[in-house]
């Protein structure tokens, strides 16, 4: 009897995990725009908003122009080895991404949009993750440490706050 619950739980631990890993992405469910006339809820505790008002925190203002802006920001993403490009591309001006955590594979989805701004271009960034209630901060300590490497040597710096 014991034998058989264990193996039972084991299963269902299993399942969850294979579930998590490999449950399907839905575009019209992730790749939801970044802006407040499009994406008018706010992110739950587990998500982070980014964006020139309305979110958790300011966009920056860079040089150049938002079609820049978004492919350097996009070379910085694809670099960080736990997420990949999911939706979308620079020329359509809407990306979103899925970065994995390493022990379990959960699912974070970030959308970005690069939009034209005063003096250069900044980005709308909506981090949010697919299961649970919080993500403890992951993806607001993703989102920072990807606007600081956009600003720090790829040929963007911050025109304002």
């Amino acid at each position: 009897m014991i034998k058989t619950l264990a193996v039972g739980a084991l299963a269902g631990c299993l399942g969850t995990a294979a579930w998590i890993r490999l449950a399907p992405s839905d575009p019209a469910v992730w790749h939801e725009a970044a802006m407040p006339e499009t994406a008018p809820r706010p992110p739950r505790e587990g998500g982070w908003l980014v964006r020139p008002e309305g979110g958790n925190a300011a966009a920056p203002v860079y040089a150049g122009t938002p079609h820049d802006l978004l492919a350097r920001f996009d070379r910085v993403v694809v670099e960080d080895p736990a997420t990949q490009r999911l939706f979308g591309s620079v020329d359509e001006n809407r990306v979103t991404y899925v970065s994995r955590s390493r022990l379990m594979g959960f699912p974070d989805y970030t959308t970005v949009q690069a939009l034209p701004a005063p003096g250069g271009a900044t980005l709308a960034i909506w981090a949010r993750n697919r299961f649970g209630a919080s993500d403890m901060g992951v993806n607001r300590g993703r989102v920072e440490r990807w606007l600081a490497a956009l600003g720090l040597g790829r040929g963007a710096a911050p025109v304002q706050p």
